[in-house]
């Protein structure tokens, strides 16, 4: 019995020894988060103009929740949520900012839409999809979930309600 004793023991030595000799340096632990459209890391800064022909920079609005939606006034999901937006934008007023990121539409259509839905939230349009490209998004409608610091803290790919678009915002107010 004592052979046993000593082969684990043995055993025991080697693999910790071999597990502290392998182990991650510590630099090379260190997590740097750099802005990316990824879930606990900052969001990547953007500047575009509003419909109201406003200049709008991300990093300028830090310091308020964000829930940034990328939409198009042809998708029908898109369409199905503005007001679950608008009356999130209602709701919330000045201690959430509500952004509806237009894509690839001239403005014209856009506003006529605005105007026609009653949408008072921003509206910053990205003509080029030069954002949505920074954004890697794949499918209308995607909101991304940006907290107070500019760490988005959750990504939602497709239609969102009122439910759903309430969880997200409660996870980013104090």
């Amino acid at each position: 019995m004592n052979r046993w004793h000593l082969l684990f023991v043995a055993i025991l030595l080697l693999g910790s020894s071999w597990l502290w000799m392998n182990r991650v340096p510590v630099v090379a632990a260190v997590d740097v988060r750099t802005p990316q459209p990824a879930v606990d890391h900052p969001a990547p800064n953007f500047t575009l103009t509003t419909l109201t022909n406003e200049t709008f920079t991300l990093q300028e609005a830090q310091g308020k929740p964000i829930v940034l939606n990328f939409w198009a006034t042809w998708c029908g999901p898109c369409q199905r949520e503005l007001p679950a937006l608008q009356a999130a934008a209602e709701r919330y007023g000045d201690r959430v900012l509500i952004l509806g990121v237009d894509q690839g539409e001239s403005v014209e259509v856009v506003q006529r839409y605005v105007d026609e839905k009653g949408l008072t939230f921003a509206i910053p349009l990205d003509s080029d999809f030069a954002v949505s490209g920074l954004y890697n998004v794949r499918g209308l409608p995607t909101t991304y979930f940006i907290d107070s610091q500019g760490i988005i803290r959750q990504i939602w790919l497709g239609e969102m309600n009122s439910i759903t678009l309430a969880e997200g915002v409660a996870h980013l107010l104090p």
